[in-house]
C-alpha cells in the first residue's frame, strides 16, 4: 500500500490539497512503513501563474467550487504525481478533487491530524477518520 500526504514542510500535513507544494509518499508492507519520499505537487500557484500568462478565465460550475472541465484538468495534474498511490491524507479540500480522486481509485481521506507520522500510523491501523464534513 502507499499512502500520500500532502505538505510544505514535510513534518506536518498541508491545510488545504490545493496549495501545498509537495507529497510525501509512504510505502507500506505488513504494516510497516518500507520507503517513504518526497515528490512535487502542482498546486494553485502553478495555475494562477499559467492563467495569468496565457489570459485564461476562470469560471465558476453550478456545483460549486472544483467542478467543472476547468478544474478538473487541473485535478488531473494534481493528481497524476500520486496515480500510483491507495490514499491521500488532506487536512482539507474541496468537494471537487475529492470526488477525482475518488474516480481514480485514490482514497481520499481528510483528516484533523496534523503531524504526518501520526496520520500514517492511523492509516496503518485503520483508525484515521475521514472528516467529510470539512470538504468546501
Amino acid at each position: 500500500m502507499k499512502i500520500a500526504l500532502i505538505t510544505d514542510d514535510e513534518k506536518t500535513i498541508s491545510e488545504h490539497f490545493g496549495r501545498a507544494g509537495k507529497y510525501l509518499v509512504f510505502t507500506v508492507q505488513e504494516n510497516k512503513i518500507v520507503h517513504s519520499e518526497t515528490r512535487n505537487k502542482v498546486g494553485h500557484n502553478d495555475f494562477v501563474k499559467l492563467e495569468v500568462e496565457g489570459g485564461h478565465e476562470h469560471h465558476e460550475d453550478p456545483r460549486g467550487r472544483g467542478f467543472g472541465n476547468h478544474s478538473e484538468e487541473k485535478h488531473q495534474k494534481m493528481f497524476e504525481a500520486i496515480k500510483d498511490c491507495n490514499v491521500l491524507v488532506v487536512r482539507g479540500m474541496g468537494r471537487g478533487a475529492y470526488l477525482g480522486l475518488e474516480k481514480l481509485g485514490i482514497k481520499p481521506i481528510v483528516s484533523d491530524i496534523e503531524e504526518i507520522e501520526l496520520a500514517v500510523e492511523s492509516v496503518i491501523k485503520g483508525t484515521i477518520i475521514n472528516h467529510i464534513e470539512k470538504l468546501h
